[in-house]
């Protein structure tokens, strides 16, 4: 099974998202050398997922300060 991918990680620019590894960017297993593949959120911005027509949970799409009790 696949891992959960990250809707908004911290930061981005630290892993490559090109396979279910998530390898951090100077260390990539598969890449061979290669670039690291960005993560949504750095090419298209917070809203990528939205954009993108990606499925997202009402609990993820939520606003985090209105659903703190």
């Amino acid at each position: 099974m696949a891992k959960k991918f990250p809707e908004q990680p911290a930061h981005p620019e630290r892993n490559c998202w090109g396979c279910d590894r998530y390898c951090a960017a100077d260390a990539m297993l598969c890449g061979n050398g290669s670039e690291r593949t960005q993560h949504p959120i750095e090419l298209f911005g917070l809203e990528w997922a939205r954009a993108c027509g990606a499925e997202v949970a009402e609990a993820d799409a939520a606003d985090p300060a209105a659903t703190a009790a």
